[in-house]
């Protein structure tokens, strides 16, 4: 089975975003306790798209900036430096007080000291994103643009990027690009905009050609029963993900691929990684295996990444979890919140377990 995509698109994958910027404390160390940080570009949508940025296809970012901040420099030298085109605002920063991109805050966590993450986004620049921002006629119906990835992160941090998203999704359909959704369930994002998030959530859901999300995102973005609970691990509750997946099919028949992903934490740097995929009537499940961690943060997004990377390249869908699966375990890696692949070769040599040196 393969998805219908544009043939004549400029861009293989395109995602609007709220970019920022996070500040982890080095070492392993937690954040209060002081001592150098590291600054690094990220957000979820972005982290999607590198797979297919860093590995050849054409990727474009939609997202808001502020004017002459330095911080607003260092996410356009680093979209750049990932091989990225990106279309944005500059809007005025209007003082001090003014706007500015959002920050997370990091503890990397290790061992049996988990990661914890502090979430830092008064003033938040990609609040204010919106579909007027960008001419969606032309780059859907001019440019083109084959499958347009959407996460729950940006659809529920204001009202104005749920509106956002939701006019993204409709001008992607009108176009025939394809549409994939990682619901990305955040609390503190819904808190107070339950029904209209999950109206919102509900619509881009039934247009969208592949849904992505954890047993919770399942729940609390669409209203449907999860798994059920028991068992001792996590492998041995992969017939009730598939149940939550089957009743997400039945909700929402028009999307033709649906994945979850499947994590056990063993320590901060120790985690039992797996992944379940439908895609049309047939299941490809990858059994939890161990991986190291240096940092888990962009793991489930490099999965999300590398299926969709899977999908455009035109592989059978057998590929598609596995490749998915391989770059969720090297962006866990990796420091960045994202995977950067050299190529395809080392993300199936991770797949394979084959971490023998290359020479």
């Amino acid at each position: 089975m393969s998805l219908s995509l544009r043939a004549d698109a400029k861009y293989a994958l395109l995602v609007p975003t709220s970019m920022g910027l996070r500040l982890t404390a080095a070492n392993g160390q937690p954040m209060h306790t002081g001592g150098p940080l590291t600054i690094q570009v990220t957000s979820a949508e972005s982290n999607v798209a590198s797979v297919s940025s860093f590995l050849g296809l054409p990727v474009k970012v939609l997202t808001k900036f502020v004017k002459g901040s330095p911080m607003s420099r260092l996410i356009k030298d680093n979209l750049a430096q990932r091989h990225m085109d990106y279309e944005g605002l500059d809007v005025d920063q209007g003082g001090a007080w003014g706007y500015r991109h959002q920050f997370n805050i990091a503890d990397s966590g290790y061992g049996s000291r988990g990661p914890r993450v502090w979430n830092d986004r008064a003033g938040e620049v990609g609040l204010t994103l919106s579909a007027e921002d960008f001419d969606l006629d032309r780059i859907f119906g001019k440019e083109g643009v084959q499958i347009v990835h959407l996460s729950g992160l940006i659809g529920a941090l204001s009202s104005e990027t749920t509106q956002c998203c939701l006019a993204i999704a409709r001008a992607a359909k009108a176009h025939g690009s394809c549409i994939s959704f990682d619901l990305n369930h955040r609390a503190s994002f819904w808190k107070g905009r339950e029904q209209e998030l999950r109206e919102a959530f509900t619509e881009i859901a039934s247009v969208s050609d592949i849904l992505v999300g954890n047993e919770e995102d399942f729940q609390l973005c669409l209203g449907l029963e999860g798994p059920e609970p028991g068992g001792e691990g996590i492998a041995e509750k992969i017939d009730s993900f598939k149940g939550m997946i089957k009743r997400a099919g039945e909700a929402f028949p028009n999307a033709s691929v649906f994945g979850t992903t499947l994590r056990e934490v063993r320590s901060a740097n120790q985690h039992e990684w797996g992944a379940i995929l439908s895609v049309g009537d047939e299941w490809h499940v990858v059994e939890p295996r161990s991986i190291g961690v240096l940092d888990r943060i962009g793991g489930g997004d490099g999965f999300v990444g590398g299926l969709l990377y899977a999908i455009l390249r035109g592989w059978e869908p057998a590929k598609w979890g596995q490749f998915g699966w391989a770059c969720g375990a090297l962006a866990a890696t990796m420091l960045t919140d994202y995977g950067q692949p050299a190529d395809e070769a080392q993300v199936w040599s991770v797949w394979q377990g084959n971490a023998r040196v290359q020479r």
